[in-house]
């Protein structure tokens, strides 16, 4: 019999860091995000606040992004984003936060911003 708490990990998403690409050595750098893994992850859809719904009107959509945890996993941070490979879609990620359970990671994330 399954877990009812364990979330169906229907999406494959990747995980990008912002890294530093090119350094001209006078102090000037260019960074872009380089995914560094990827793994299976479960969407849980925001609807209903009064900050979700004056977000969907400025064109942002902000959703619960749910992970198994991994030794990859425990390594993200607010500064990193999260892409969702059958979409494409990226989102900045806004809060990480450990579930009671400690078996899966909540990523509170945004799309339709521009990343940080």
């Amino acid at each position: 019999m399954a877990n009812a708490a364990a979330p169906l990990l229907f999406y494959e998403v990747a995980f990008e860091k912002r890294e530093i690409i090119s350094d001209d050595g006078a102090g000037n750098h260019e960074s872009a995000f380089v995914e560094q893994f990827r793994g299976r992850a479960a969407f849980i859809h925001l609807r209903g606040s009064e900050a979700v719904m004056a977000g969907r009107l400025q064109g942002r959509h902000t959703q619960v992004i749910r992970v198994p945890v991994s030794e990859h996993s425990v390594l993200v941070t607010a500064t990193w984003r999260v892409r969702d490979l059958r979409r494409n879609i990226v989102f900045n990620i806004r809060d990480v936060e450990w579930e009671v359970n400690r078996r899966f990671i909540a990523f509170t994330c945004e799309s339709g911003v521009a990343s940080g």
